[in-house]
């Protein structure tokens, strides 16, 4: 008996009350430039600022040349004028263990609005509901207080101690901790009343 042909991996629209999450494109390379360029917004990242736009493309190219079973990313969308302002994407998924990475940037006009929580929380739904994800994890520079207490805020747990020199970033290495939700918390979580 043959097997059901395999249906096309799709990264579908999200929704949340201000915001819309669509798959990343390279026309936003334009409006997400002025995340990506922001050595502020960017000192955390795992790569250096984009030195210009055509890198800024070049970046967005090669997150749309991988698979999305493997990796894919949303632009946060202001609805009211269709303009990109960040991203959020997942990595590192791991199917066969049911876990995933994910990272996130938002450009700076747009920080301490509640906007990253309200994305992020979109698309862990998404990945515990759809991909059946188990685990979540997200790996943060010890001193970004601002992500650690974002993820705190969604149910992350700090699993880790500093990973020394984690990540290569230019010429240069970067220190981590591991945040992990697994999606029983995040579950218990959706299910409380919110205020």
């Amino acid at each position: 008996m043959d097997e059901p042909a395999k249906l096309p991996f799709v990264v579908p629209a999200l929704e949340t009350r201000r915001l819309l999450l669509r798959p990343l494109r390279s026309e936003d390379a334009e409006a997400l430039h002025e995340a990506f360029n922001d050595p502020l917004v960017m000192r955390h990242w795992n790569q250096h600022p984009s030195t210009d736009l055509a890198e800024t493309r070049e970046r967005i190219a090669r997150s749309l040349g991988t698979s999305p079973e493997w990796h894919a990313a949303w632009s946060i969308v202001r609805p009211a004028d269709g303009r990109a302002i960040g991203v959020v994407n997942y990595h590192h998924r791991e199917a066969w263990n049911r876990r995933l990475e994910i990272g996130y940037l938002l450009a700076r006009a747009h920080w301490r609005q509640g906007l990253m929580r309200e994305a992020l929380a979109a698309v862990l739904g998404y990945c515990f509901g759809a991909f059946d994800v188990h685990r979540v994890e997200a790996t943060v520079e010890p001193d970004n207080l601002p992500s650690r207490h974002l993820l705190e805020s969604l149910g992350f747990v700090c699993e880790s101690a500093v990973m020394r020199d984690r990540l290569k970033v230019g010429d240069g290495y970067r220190s981590t901790v591991m945040y992990g939700l697994l999606a029983s918390e995040w579950a218990a979580r959706s299910r409380m009343p919110t205020t």
